[in-house]
């Protein structure tokens, strides 16, 4: 997740009473607004920044565990949960009695010195490690990393391998992650103490994943410090629309073509699937509209199923005509018929 500090209430545009739906719905408002990929150019950049700015909230207040301690600690959440655990295994008892002011949306409460000193420094234990900081010796997590991945219908249908290219702050190898050299700032990170690196793992998507759903990788984050576990890597898939397949669920909905005989009469029509084409009987006396159903030929579904492809028939005319098929036409025309239209006028005739 970004490091950033502003308020993930604020983030969401919610307030902090706001629900485990409020949360949701909020999310999903904004990662349609500011969605890297519906932007280009300088706006897709900042939409970039935002858009994970925003994952980084959700990540945090859509978790109850992550949002209770959220609440109590701030953005320094995480360090506090550490030393919670470093007093407990340690037996302090000197801060027993000290209670924590919550943070409020400006940051604003106890200093976390001030916080740490009564929990470490009235006849507690210290960590280890020697340093004047209190957070020297205990294991920090890593932070949760985030990337977007986008897959075809038929990537959802039998699921994919995909590899992923992360890039991520490491310490700086010649400085050691202090920032400075020899007393001075560091030439190879130019004193920030860290430097970018591409890590590349191989992640698989399971079949009939939904859009938008979060993928969890668990460890693949950011490494952690000092001893402390590493992140997860989450992956947003974005699933690709298709030309021919409409998705509904685990269900897939496509617009069939026939000719007015092979509605009149029936048919076997060749028709297609995700995966090869299939035969299909058209009913004789079909209409324009009608559903047919291929059971199974949709995607897997949660329960470990297929969903269904429904084909909607359209009946189509030929682009041009024959003076053979005109003849039949008019001769069809000359037949007795009922008019198709009585029901229509005797409707429209009432209103």
């Amino acid at each position: 997740m970004a490091t950033t500090e502003r308020d993930y209430y604020a983030v969401l545009g919610i307030g902090r009473e706001a629900s485990a739906e409020d949360v949701k719905k909020a999310f999903r408002r904004l990662a349609r607004q500011y969605h890297p990929d519906l932007h280009s150019g300088s706006k897709k950049a900042e939409m970039e920044k935002k858009f994970k700015e925003l994952n980084e909230a959700h990540e945090v207040l859509s978790d109850p565990d992550k949002r209770k301690k959220y609440d109590r600690y701030g953005h320094r959440w995480q360090e506090a949960e550490a030393y919670e655990k470093a007093r407990e295994q340690q037996g302090a008892g000197g801060g027993g009695g000290f209670q924590w002011r919550q943070e409020s949306a400006q940051g604003e409460g106890q200093d976390f010195g001030d916080f740490f000193e009564n929990l470490f420094g009235r006849g507690g234990a210290r960590p280890r490690g020697g340093g004047n900081s209190p957070f020297d010796g205990l294991p920090v997590q890593g932070e949760d990393l985030e990337t977007t991945v986008r897959l075809t219908l038929r990537e959802v249908l039998t699921g994919v391998s995909r590899r992923v290219q992360l890039s991520e702050p490491a310490p700086c190898p010649t400085c050691g992650g202090t920032g400075k050299q020899r007393g001075k700032r560091c030439p190879t990170c130019g004193g920030t103490g860290t430097r970018t690196e591409v890590r590349t793992i191989d992640v698989k998507i399971p079949a009939g994943v939904q859009d938008g759903t979060r993928v969890r990788v668990a460890g693949k984050g950011a490494p952690g410090h000092q001893g402390g576990k590493a992140g997860d890597l989450y992956l947003l898939v974005h699933i690709e629309s298709h030309p021919t397949f409409q998705r509904q669920g685990s269900d897939l909905l496509v617009q069939l073509p026939i000719w007015p005989w092979e509605a009149i009469l029936g048919a076997d029509v060749l028709v297609p699937t995700l995966t090869d084409p299939v035969r299909a009987k058209i009913p004789p006396g079909s209409r324009a509209g009608s559903k047919l159903r291929l059971k199974g030929k949709g995607l897997p579904t949660a329960a470990g199923g297929h969903g269904d492809l429904f084909f909607t028939l359209q009946i189509v005319l030929p682009p041009s005509l024959t003076d053979e098929d005109r003849k039949l036409y008019e001769e069809l025309a000359r037949a007795p018929h009922p008019d198709p239209r009585v029901e229509l006028l005797r409707t429209a005739g009432r209103a």
